[in-house]
Order: structure tokens, then sequence, then C-alpha cells
């Protein structure tokens, strides 16, 4: 089959419609922005500095993995109506969201304070895996994803070169991320053992 220089222009607007884009520069990431997963509006966007000192792990535990665009969209608008209708938060409690699908999902996004890490959610990138991870290892399309997202985020200078990975349950009693994914992220760059766990309830609000 031959491809013409037409078609090639076409089909590549298409995947950039298809894969979204934040500000022009995530259209080379698998990313998928608000609008596209029918995000409700914010109550309010609260912003901090950067570079970004902290990258912290989750998993959603529920909604169970997605493995489709459709599928993960509609598990985006469950967490955003948790959080939002449930908790009382003012949005979605994530900085970014990964579904089996491979995509990364716009949360709250970069530099903007979020709900996932009492005590760093002024200085966190919050990023949640689709599923529940105590047993069984995202799929390696996952796991690619949020790496990329990650050097997306230091070479833009957006998340500091010197960053420190954890997961939630170093900051809360939690069981997140999930015994497997923990045991996986221990082995990436910039994990660190450091443990600040404090109850959340014994933090003045």
């Amino acid at each position: 089959m031959v491809i013409t220089r037409r078609r090639t222009s076409v089909l590549a607007v298409v995947v950039l419609q298809v894969l979204g884009t934040w500000d022009g520069a995530m259209a080379c990431l698998p990313y998928v922005s608000r609008d596209v997963w029918s995000a409700n509006p914010p109550r309010s966007v609260d912003k901090f500095p950067g570079p970004i000192p902290f990258v912290i792990i989750h998993h959603t535990y529920e909604p169970a993995a997605c493995y489709t665009p459709a599928d993960c969209c509609k598990a985006m608008q469950a967490i955003q109506r948790f959080h939002q209708q449930d908790r009382g938060w003012n949005d979605i409690g994530y900085s970014f969201v990964v579904g089996g699908d491979g995509r990364i999902y716009q949360g709250r996004g970069f530099n903007v304070v979020g709900a996932h890490a009492p005590r760093y959610n002024d200085k966190s990138v919050g990023i949640c895996l689709i599923g529940d991870w105590r047993v069984d290892l995202p799929p390696e399309n996952m796991l690619a994803a949020v790496q990329t997202l990650i050097d997306y985020g230091v070479r833009m200078n957006i998340i500091a070169s010197n960053y420190t990975l954890i997961g939630h349950r170093q900051t809360r009693p939690t069981e997140c991320p999930g015994d497997r994914l923990f045991k996986e992220i221990q082995t990436w760059a910039h994990f660190s053992p450091m443990m600040d766990v404090v109850d959340p309830n014994s933090i003045p609000t």
C-alpha cells in the first residue's frame, strides 16, 4: 500500500488529536488531557513553584485496572467523582494517572497542589496507576508510561533533576501503591527508602 504525503499528514493530525496535548509540549507522550476524558472543572486551583522535589507513586486499588481508552476514561471520571463528591476535595487528587492502555491521563497536572499525600501535596507529583497492584505487577506499558512522564518532567525542568521517588505508604499508613508495585519502584532511579509516616488524622487542617 502506498501512503501519500497527504495521507501521512492526515494520520499525524489524527494521532495528535487522539493523544491530546498539554501546552503543545506533551504531544510526544501518550497523553490524555482533561477535556478528552471529560473531567469536571476543579473547584479551585492552587499552584506551587518548581522544580518539583518529590515524585510519589500510587495505585487506585479501586477502580480495577482498565485496558481500553473508553474504560480508562470511565475510571478517571469515577475517581474524580469519588474525590470531589465523597471526599469533598477540589478535584481529582492526583497530578497524573496512568491507565492499562499505556496512556497518561492529566489529573491536576504539574505544579498544582494535590490531595494525594499529606504534607507532600505542595511539593510533589502524584502519579497513580489504575488498578490493584498488591499481588500483580502492572503491565510494562504502564510502567514505561510512568517513567516517560518522569523523564519528561526532568527534561523540561519541571521535576528537579535530583528528585526523590517514594511510594505513598512512605508518607502515611496505607497499603498503597500495593506490595508488588512498591517492590518494583524500589529498583528505579532516585528511589529513597525514607520513611516519613504520620497519621493524617493528626495533621491540623
